[in-house]
């Protein structure tokens, strides 16, 4: 695996460079997870027999990306070695006739070109993708936060791809939350936007963006989703940038200095199935969802769940029975 790539980006109808790479900062500490995660990054926790990490780069290589750069810290190198080859295991189960497990083994290195970055210090998501300006350049690229996915069969990025093809600026994923949780996310408010535009999904036009602000301060309840399609320019806008909420270098700010600058920032509100890893809770509800829709796990598990609920707690009972609801009806954590 490389520390470099030279692939171009593909040109789309407009005469615009289509991001064609695809950033993932994961150099984060994970405390929430402690002390599972001393050793083990949280991007590899599993969510049933595949890493959180792996869900993402395969919604990357679903969209097309082929390039992918791991912004990584110290401690993490076992990201970069899920995505190498193991000839030796291979060669072990390719001799068992086990041809099933080999296909899973070798899934990963066969996805995408996986470089990495060493961020040495978290001081922020703008930060940390500062550091991908040497592999990116001056092209549009995707970042994919490292805690977040979305059901393959209900895809957000490439739509995201083409809305930034066709307007050259910031793109960036919504979805709903309740007034109440406004304070967990960065906040967005809203205009309609070119007709033009509507043709893609949902598409809105973005007139202002705060960063996890409290429920009586917060423009809308559209949370920033943890998607991104960003033009070159972030680099510089990055730079420009002073450290903000928590004393981060936050890449809402940056955002926000490219858009008062004149440079386009729209959004798609995404209404699939989103899963959040980024927090205990959201982890074992990701869990149970996927499981309970596994075509090899789910009807076996679903029945041993109803089995548990009905003879554990009422209230134990009803929040698990509502995140199979979830699964079954296509809602998000």
């Amino acid at each position: 695996m490389s520390e470099h790539s030279a692939n171009p980006s593909t040109t789309a109808a407009t005469g615009r460079a289509r991001a064609v790479k695809a950033v993932i900062p994961a150099a984060g500490l994970a405390t929430r997870f402690l002390p599972a995660t001393k050793a083990v990054p949280k991007e590899l926790l599993p969510v049933i027999d595949r890493p959180v990490l792996q869900y993402i780069v395969e919604e990357a290589a679903q969209a097309g990306i082929g390039d992918v750069l791991l912004i990584t810290g110290r401690g993490k190198t076992s990201m970069v070695d899920h995505f190498d080859r193991r000839p030796d295991l291979e060669a072990r189960l390719e001799a068992k006739g086990d041809t099933d497990r080999l296909a899973a083994v070798k899934r990963p290195s066969e996805l995408a070109e996986i470089y990495t970055c060493r961020q040495p210090e978290q001081l922020g998501l703008g930060h940390a993708v500062g550091y991908a300006e040497s592999h990116v350049g001056d092209q549009p690229f995707a970042v994919l936060l490292g805690d977040e996915f979305v059901k393959p069969s209900e895809p957000l990025l490439p739509a995201m791809l083409e809305l930034q093809a066709r307007t050259g600026g910031v793109v960036l994923a919504f979805f709903e939350v309740d007034p109440a949780e406004t304070k967990r996310y960065g906040i967005a408010s809203v205009a309609p936007a070119e007709a033009e535009l509507t043709d893609i999904g949902e598409v809105v036009k973005v007139t202002g963006m705060v960063e996890k602000p409290q429920p009586q301060d917060a423009p809308s309840n559209l949370a920033v989703l943890g998607r991104y399609v960003l033009p070159g320019r972030i680099f510089d806008a990055i730079r420009r940038t002073e450290p903000g909420s928590g004393g981060e270098i936050q890449l809402t700010d940056a955002m926000e200095l490219l858009r008062s600058e004149g440079v386009p920032v729209h959004a798609i509100v995404y209404r699939g199935t989103r899963y959040d890893t980024g927090m205990p809770l959201g982890y074992l509800q990701t869990v149970v969802q996927i499981a309970a829709e596994r075509e090899d796990l789910g009807t076996e598990f679903r029945a041993w769940l109803t089995e548990f609920v009905n003879n554990g707690d009422e209230t134990v009972t009803a929040a698990i029975l509502n995140g199979v609801r979830d699964a079954a009806g296509g809602s998000g954590t």
